[in-house]
């Protein structure tokens, strides 16, 4: 509808200060960021960089961002949504998160279980005989980032 020209340039002000500590503060009550993500969103509007990362690490002192709550709340959000553990990995690393924070929590999941209950909402309790449907049932559960070895158990259970 309106087209930029070359004769309206783009303005924006640039943060710096208590405006830019504002801004933070502000993306910080909506969601949780990582540090890395916090960084880059403040960048686009800040003037110095330096001063970005210095916020950035006073905000993490103070518990107002924490890496540790973002990879946790991370964790909880995938294994809602039906996620194996190379999914969760994978979006921790998206969010620039070190697996090591949640690295304790992931081994304590039982993730047979989790793909278990994932196949009998998908496909029902019977354990499949056709080589096609069980593929399908591997397939899906592979897709969502479980383990080989944990989906020949999940699509081999039978309910006790």
């Amino acid at each position: 509808m309106f087209k930029r020209t070359e004769e309206q340039p783009q303005q924006r002000a640039l943060l710096t200060g208590q405006r830019l500590r504002s801004y933070a503060f502000a993306l910080l009550t909506r969601r949780d960021y990582s540090k890395a993500e916090l960084i880059e969103k403040l960048n686009r509007y800040a003037q110095n960089p330096e001063e970005v990362k210095q916020l950035v690490e006073e905000l993490s002192e103070q518990n107002y961002q924490s890496d540790q709550r973002v990879a946790e709340l991370t964790l909880a959000s995938q294994i809602r949504k039906g996620k194996g553990p190379k999914r969760i990995k994978q979006a921790l690393k998206t969010k620039q998160i070190e697996n090591d924070l949640i690295a304790d929590e992931i081994h304590n999941i039982d993730w047979v279980e989790q793909a278990y209950q994932l196949k009998v909402k998908k496909f029902g309790e019977e354990v499949e005989k056709d080589p096609k449907l069980k593929a399908k049932q591997m397939r899906f559960l592979q897709y969502r980032g479980f383990d080989l070895d944990v989906i020949m158990k999940a699509i081999q259970r039978r309910s006790d």
